[in-house]
């Protein structure tokens, strides 16, 4: 075994080092410049560090361009893979995108470990099948799981004169046999591992997960202020799950105010070891949305994205005219999109017209080979004025090379995949983008490093806390490949295949962590849902301390600390000048509910965005059966006509509302038939009622409330036989009750107002709920049995004075400018309220779950 002290004389004298992994290497090149740095010198040959696949494939390629041998052609990974998926798919199964990984990874395990393929259970049948198929097809090629013993045959191997094995655990028989022939072959061959540092090691407790991450976070901060050159570690066990809330949670700890707007674009001082997939990266989803456009229809949402983005020509110069155009197409276009629609639409951005009418014109429907695909990409994204004019990030730049890449990867499957359909082309890029992990190289000396736990095996540090350390998680359990003989994976010395195995490896691995850093902590969390946990039995001979972490001030608290703030009295806005106001009835609706909300909504106007819907939303649906009642009601005037065949007017009125809302097709028919189907069964109820004669239908009328006049428009009045008139409002939704009109602040002021304002005699106010299975009225009348279901009121000239004097409130609050953010049921108001950017009342009550909506328990 090579001590570590020797590890850079060697690598300075030319040796080679084979890691198990890329960040070993990485980590390795670091120790080896502070090295050379320490000697005082300047200048120096770069070390050969490499990982062991990468290792096996420059030799490969010496090989192959030297001309020794008979070499195979090397597949490359997005090869192999296609080549699985031929396998499986001529077998007949359909989930082929999983089963193809986990059949590769079966097949390197295979050969890594010098498993024989035997029957077993159904999947390892299933897959000495295939891989008989899969040694058939790739007869005159190797993949990376036989390079080794390819290079093994005959004179193809050439070894470099000295050899060193880093930070290997544990050395599967194939990479050990691998590196006994380079020896038998005259290279000097040695093994080196890290060496142990004697560590202050503790054990560490906290109620959460996050409290747990928020703690590690500030520790690593803390101890980076200490010493700006230490070299920290924070290992998280599930980190690959937990990416996201581990760098927000970084971020925000070591960088307050990080996404502020305006805000600089310097690195941050971690790095997370695991990436993302490629397509998550913004630069790369646009791209992939412009080739799914230009074959197919998108979702609104996808559209608006594509619309407002900043990887297309002009998106600067055209910035408002497109955030103008995105709020348009919100009112105009559908839940689903086609090319054609949205030209036909972007008058407003005549740049972006002229991209988009380019896209469709490249439109390609053939089958073509995935490098003439590749190089379709190219020329339509060039169409499209991608990636844009602006100057990229380091992060998009290097996005961009990786989209490069994995085009130029989609290219090389020419060689084991035919012609492909554009639905197979699109599938198969997004597929690679998808499988391809992808993290922006940071500066080498980023100071944390934020690692999963394969990447922290032999890494060193200066501190390092290992989070997540519970019985439920450490060990890990056994994760034998489904494809493979569990026997046979054991017998083969597989650590993840069994429980001691795993065990054991897990054992090595923390004790490695013991050894890695001069201070190491151990922690893990008591409460998940609704267990408890314990410390993981590997980690309770560590001496459980509370530690001392850092309190660091928020980006709110640096804020208040600046004291630089005026308050103004936020309850009272500027009192109403016009005489009308937009809005209606619903201005003191939104005043009931939430003073702010009607300030903000018919003051300040503002509106949220509003997303197209598949199909008919409530609204839209609501709408619909207005318009039915409305022409079923013009064609039947009163009562009488109850008595008569009404189903012709039943036809005309569906057709007319179905023809209103411009509905298509067979969804127009559909639609015909179920309103036709809802005014049926909802004259059988006015059938009850005692005579009636229909004296307006949607009558706009004017309201005059504290000065202010409101425009409104009443469904429908009636004259009834028992004198004066009835007010009547449709209602679709699931739950409309007149206690919606109960003083003080009813939740719906509208026909309150409308009979006290009316010039007529108002003798019944009613709800007409039109609802398949739930049709019936709801309400208040003057008198008995005026309407089926309505109840009479107790006093009914006092219930319209209480309503009047609500009215009156309201309309004189909104008057005077009342602006205070007051829901009347708290949080279940602002529930479904779009004011909350505005208004901050999450500022005051964090978690709006834990309030109940109206009716619940």
């Amino acid at each position: 075994m090579l001590p570590k002290s020797e590890l850079f004389a060697r690598l300075a004298a030319g040796a080679t080092v084979v890691t198990p992994n890329r960040r070993l290497a990485q980590a390795l090149l670091r120790e080896f410049d502070a090295f050379q740095i320490g000697r005082n010198l300047a200048v120096w040959e770069a070390p050969d560090i490499l990982p062991f696949g990468a290792f096996a494939g420059r030799l490969y390629e010496e090989a192959y361009y030297a001309g020794r041998g008979e070499l195979k052609t090397l597949l490359t990974p997005g090869q192999e893979e296609q080549i699985w998926r031929q396998v499986i798919a001529a077998s007949g199964l359909l989930v082929l995108d999983g089963a193809a990984a986990r059949c590769r990874e079966a097949w390197n395990l295979s050969h890594a470990w010098r498993i024989r393929l035997v029957a077993g259970n159904d999947d390892a049948r299933a897959f000495q099948d295939w891989a008989a198929q899969y040694l058939k097809r790739t007869a005159g090629e190797v993949d990376a799981a036989r390079l080794p013993d390819l290079l093994l045959e005959g004179s193809n191997l050439e070894t470099p004169k000295a050899i060193v094995a880093y930070a290997f655990d544990i050395l599967p028989p194939q990479t050990r046999e691998f590196l006994d022939a380079c020896r038998a072959r005259g290279a000097q061959v040695d093994e080196c591992r890290p060496e142990a540092k004697p560590s202050r090691a503790v054990r560490a407790a906290y109620r959460s997960a996050k409290e747990e991450l928020d703690a590690a976070a500030a520790w690593a901060r803390g101890r980076l202020e200490a010493n700006p050159a230490a070299r920290i570690g924070v290992v998280v066990p599930d980190l690959e799950e937990r990416r996201r809330e581990v760098a927000r949670v970084f971020s925000r700890v070591m960088r307050p105010g990080f996404n502020l707007p305006g805000a600089g674009q310097a690195a941050m001082p971690f790095n997370l070891s695991i990436g993302i997939p490629l397509l998550q990266y913004p630069v790369v989803a646009l791209a992939l949305l412009v080739l799914e456009f230009s074959q197919g229809n998108l979702s609104f949402e996808q559209v608006s994205r594509l619309v407002r983005s900043p990887f297309l020509r002009g998106a600067e110069k055209e910035a408002a005219a497109r955030a103008q155009l995105d709020l348009r197409l919100r009112r105009k276009l559908g839940a689903t999109v086609s090319l054609p629609k949205l030209i036909a639409n972007a008058e407003p951005a005549p740049i972006l017209r002229g991209l988009l009418e380019k896209i469709y014109l490249l439109k390609n429907e053939k089958s073509q080979a995935p490098s003439a695909w590749a190089r379709h990409v190219s020329v339509l994204l060039d169409a499209a004025g991608f990636p844009g004019e602006r100057a990229p990030d380091s992060a998009e730049f290097q996005a961009r090379a990786k989209w490069h890449e994995a085009l130029g990867e989609l290219g090389k499957l020419d060689r084991v995949a035919g012609s492909l359909s554009p639905r197979e082309f699109l599938l198969a890029l997004r597929r690679l983008c998808a499988d391809t992990l992808f993290q922006p190289e940071s500066a080498a000396d980023t100071p944390v490093q934020v690692l999963g736990i394969l990447e922290s095996a032999g890494a060193g540090f200066d501190h390092l806390w290992v989070s997540g350390l519970t019985d439920e998680a450490w060990p890990l359990k056994a994760r034998p490949n489904p494809f493979l003989p569990v026997a046979a994976q054991k017998a083969a010395g597989i650590p993840e295949a069994g429980a001691e195995g795993s065990l054991a490896l897990d054992r090595r691995i923390t004790e490695g962590w013991l050894g890695a850093a001069d201070e190491v902590v151990f922690s893990f969390f008591n409460h998940a849902a609704d267990r408890e946990l314990a410390p993981s039995p590997l980690i309770l001979s560590v001496e459980e301390k509370n530690l001392e972490i850092p309190a660091f001030s928020t980006f709110r608290d640096l804020v208040f600390s600046k004291r630089n703030i005026r308050t103004l009295e936020d309850s009272v806005g500027p009192a109403v000048t016009a005489t009308q106001i937009k809005g209606g009835t619903r201005v003191l609706s939104d005043q009931s509910a939430c003073p702010f909300r009607a300030f903000a909504r018919w003051r300040l106007q503002a509106e949220p965005l509003q997303a197209p819907a598949d199909g008919l939303d409530a609204a839209k649906r609501g709408t619909l059966v207005h318009a039915l009642m409305k022409n079923l009601w013009g064609f039947l005037k009163d009562s009488s006509a109850l008595q008569a065949n009404f189903d012709s007017f039943i036809e005309k009125a569906a057709d007319l509302a179905v023809k209103e809302l411009e509905l298509e097709g067979r969804f127009a028919e559909l639609e015909r038939a179920r309103l036709a189907r809802l005014a049926r069964d909802w004259l059988e109820v006015e059938r009850q009622r005692p005579a009636f004669e229909v004296v307006s239908i949607e009558k706009s009328q004017a309201f005059n409330v504290a000065g202010i006049e409101f425009s409104g428009r009443i469904d429908r009045m009636d004259r009834l036989s028992t004198g004066g008139h009835a007010l009547i409002d449709y209602k679709t939704n699931r739950n409309p009750s007149p206690k919606s009109w109960e003083p003080p602040r009813p939740d719906d002021p509208q026909l309150p107002l409308y009979a006290v304002a009316a010039k007529e005699e108002i003798a019944a106010v009613a709800f007409a709920k039109v609802r398949p299975g739930e049709l019936r009225f709801m309400g208040f009348s003057q008198e008995k049995n005026a309407m089926p279901k309505v109840n009479p009121a107790k006093n009914w000239k006092s219930l319209l004075n209480d309503w009047k004097s609500e009215a009156e409130a309201l309309g004189g609050a909104f008057a005077a400018g009342a602006a205070r953010v007051d829901p009347k049921r708290e949080l279940a108001t602002c529930r479904y309220c779009a004011m909350h950017a505005l208004c901050r009342v999450y500022e005051k009550v964090n978690v709006l779950a834990e309030t109940p909506e109206e009716g619940e328990e």
